[in-house]
């Protein structure tokens, strides 16, 4: 429960970061199914302090195209990234939830985690100021900021693969689901890509249909296209 001060503690410590207000972190924490005061308008928040501040890191990185920082910016704040940050950081356990969404498995479903993270970030900016929220993003993000290649190609794994085969004059991949595994609210996803004038398939795997199609398509492209043949 988000009102356990032992697991506010911890996770303070975890974030870096400690509330001179911790009712702020509670409201934070505490989702929509919980009660009449909750995270709703800290997450309306910490939506544009994220973009922000992400944003400014970028930004900062190298002289990078606005489409290409476009890019990067989206794949940063989307959901399924928050939800990756927060689990590192087990916000879920510390999230307030109705009984009904505890009893269906509400503290690990992406969408609460993910409108919690964006939440804190809230309370953070509230609490202590854009730089302080800022310097929050800045320590969360840090090894996946220092990933990104902003001289990569701003389009995903599944158009490069179309264009290339386009314009090769072949047919675009066929996607098929061939396993699903897990509860509803945190199902794996096996989909194969398949291009059939090459007899090639290539697998992927991920949290959403969506995720194992474009792992699938990279695989494919590193068969066909090793060591970045295939130029944006």
């Amino acid at each position: 429960m988000s009102t356990d001060p032992q697991r506010l503690a911890a996770l303070q410590s975890r974030l870096g970061y400690v509330f001179h207000d911790p009712e702020l972190l509670r409201q934070a924490l505490t989702h929509r199914s919980f009660g009449a005061t909750n995270n709703e308008r800290l997450e309306f928040l910490g939506d544009s302090v994220l973009n922000l501040a992400v944003a400014a890191l970028l930004y900062d990185r190298a002289p990078a195209s606005e489409g290409r920082l476009s890019y990067w910016r989206a794949t940063l704040v989307r959901e399924a990234t928050l939800a990756e940050v927060a689990g590192e950081l087990d916000l879920g356990a510390c999230v307030a939830l109705g009984e009904g969404e505890l009893r269906s498995g509400g503290a690990q479903r992406a969408s609460i985690v993910a409108d919690a993270l964006e939440a804190v970030l809230g309370a953070v900016f509230v609490d202590g100021g854009f730089a302080a929220a800022s310097a929050l993003v800045a320590r969360l993000y840090a090894q996946r900021l220092s990933a990104v290649d902003l001289r990569a190609s701003a389009k995903d794994a599944k158009t490069r693969l179309q264009e290339l085969l386009q314009a090769r004059r072949m047919k675009v991949p066929a996607y098929t689901v061939t396993a699903t595994r897990g509860p509803a609210h945190a199902q794996e996803f096996d989909v194969q890509c398949e291009v059939s004038e090459l007899a090639l398939r290539s697998s992927g795997c991920g949290p959403s249909r969506r995720a194992a199609e474009q792992q699938a398509a990279q695989a494919m492209l590193e068969r066909i296209a090793p060591e970045g043949a295939w130029q944006p």
